[in-house]
């Protein structure tokens, strides 16, 4: 690779970063900075990932001047007391900006020499705003929790705590609502501890929506069945989380894991809807629901370098799912509705 031999650094014609220790030192109060060196002791770990940017000797050498430079002595006390709050509050230090700026130096490079923008650590160059390293995809992910909040806040006032689904369908909501504030959280600032808590919780929401599937096509006649598969995912998920902790953070291994999981959950609610496609007039809407959550998530073959270093393939798949949510909470208030109506007749339920 060209760039290998590089060593002037250039600035970027891509997004300017913020020039260190140029602004001027502003007073911060004790209780902010003590607030700022707990989150920092939780966010410190980065995760360790290898892409063809952070490779190159350009970009390496950048970094190292940069933090030589403006990370130490009375440079680092000048960055410490010109940085933002709320970038400090979100764990940002001298050696993180410094690599901020030398990824742009890169594509910069890059670019001027006509080759395809790199990764960097396993993702895209993204424009960072405020402390939002993924703006869309952290922006998508808090409308697709306020969208899943607001239809559970729906379905509170409209179906009554007495349908027999209505306990399992607001747990489902509270586990999916923790999962979209771990992505949005992930998508601002990325460490090894949010994106150990976004992987996780979004597995967690797989198996739970398996769970609730499990309740409604089997548990309502036979609690003991969903009970014990209960168990199961419960161990599942347990092992899951203890491999990629313990043993190693392995990315295929996840992405595997998540592809089987999803794909029992597919099957088995469009089997239901499939069983229940004569009796239940809503049934279509549930079948729709699984076919666009999965075929939505094809988007994320396309892995394209970020528009305007912002709109990447992941932002615009989680933009996609937030009408989704509006459809299936119709289906859960429907059917919660039907389910409530047949106890109350002494109907058997399907």
């Amino acid at each position: 690779m060209p760039l290998s031999s590089r060593r002037a650094f250039v600035s970027p014609d891509g997004p300017r970063p913020t020039t260190m220790a140029s602004a001027l030192p502003r007073c911060t109060s004790v209780r902010l900075r003590a607030l700022a060196a707990v989150v920092l002791l939780l966010m410190s770990v980065r995760a360790v990932r290898s892409s063809q940017g952070d490779k190159e000797p350009v970009y390496r050498d950048c970094v190292k001047q940069c933090v030589r430079t403006n990370c130490t002595g009375a440079r680092l006390r000048g960055f410490e007391s010109a940085q933002p709050q709320y970038m400090a509050l979100t764990g940002w230090t001298c050696r993180d900006d410094c690599r901020y700026q030398c990824m742009w130096t890169t594509v910069g490079l890059y670019q001027a020499e006509g080759y395809r923008v790199p990764q960097f650590h396993g993702k895209w160059p993204f424009a960072r705003f405020l402390c939002f390293e993924e703006p869309a995809s952290a922006l998508a992910s808090l409308l697709n929790g306020l969208a899943c909040l607001l239809m559970l806040l729906r379905y509170r006032s409209t179906v009554p705590r007495q349908s027999p689904m209505y306990h399992t369908i607001n747990a489902f909501s509270l586990v999916s609502l923790n999962a979209w504030f771990w992505s949005t959280v992930f998508h601002t600032r990325d460490t090894y501890l949010t994106e150990k808590m976004d992987y996780f919780c979004a597995t967690a929401v797989i198996l739970y929506s398996i769970y609730l599937c499990c309740v409604r096509t089997l548990g309502l006649r036979r609690p003991g069945v969903s009970s014990m598969v209960g168990v199961l995912l419960i161990l599942a998920f347990t092992s899951h989380v203890s491999y990629l902790t313990f043993v190693s953070f392995d990315y295929g291994y996840n992405m595997a894991a998540n592809t089987t999981i999803g794909m029992v959950n597919l099957l088995w609610w469009l089997c239901w809807c499939w069983h229940n496609r004569r009796t239940l007039p809503y049934w279509w809407k549930c079948g729709l629901v699984v076919v666009l959550l999965h075929g939505l998530a094809l988007l994320e073959l396309l892995d394209f370098p970020p528009l305007l270093w912002i709109l990447d393939a992941h932002a615009v798949w989680h933009l996609s799912t937030i009408p989704v949510h509006f459809l299936f909470y119709s289906f859960l208030i429907d059917d919660s509705l039907y389910l409530l109506n047949t106890e109350k007749m002494g109907v058997k339920v399907e």
